[in-house]
């Protein structure tokens, strides 16, 4: 099956964008902040100081700490009920006969 030249060009395209290391991806957001979403996206795009200066500072704000491990285990060891005590052993039983 042959490709079309619109699919040649999105093909083209696409192996542009990841020689430059971008990927394209898809969010959701309301409308009014679609300018706002765009502009940040080109700014990051460019991948210069001023892009590592918004990278930080929304990082900051958001708390989003990227590569960090151990992150549900801390959760956890946050939680109300460490140190309560609590029997969480299950009971095991054998199971029923069923007859088939």
């Amino acid at each position: 099956m042959q490709s079309t030249p619109q699919d040649r060009a999105t093909q083209n395209y696409r192996r542009r964008l990841s020689e430059r290391g971008v990927c394209r991806f898809e969010v959701m957001g309301l409308e009014g902040d679609r300018a706002l979403i765009r502009s940040l996206a080109k700014r990051l795009v460019r991948n210069d100081h001023e892009a590592a200066q918004i990278r930080e500072s929304i990082n900051r704000s958001i708390g989003v700490e990227k590569g960090r491990r151990g992150g549900i285990a801390a959760a956890l060891l946050r939680s109300p009920l460490v140190g309560s005590n609590l029997d969480l052993e299950r009971v095991r039983t054998p199971g029923r006969e069923i007859d088939l």
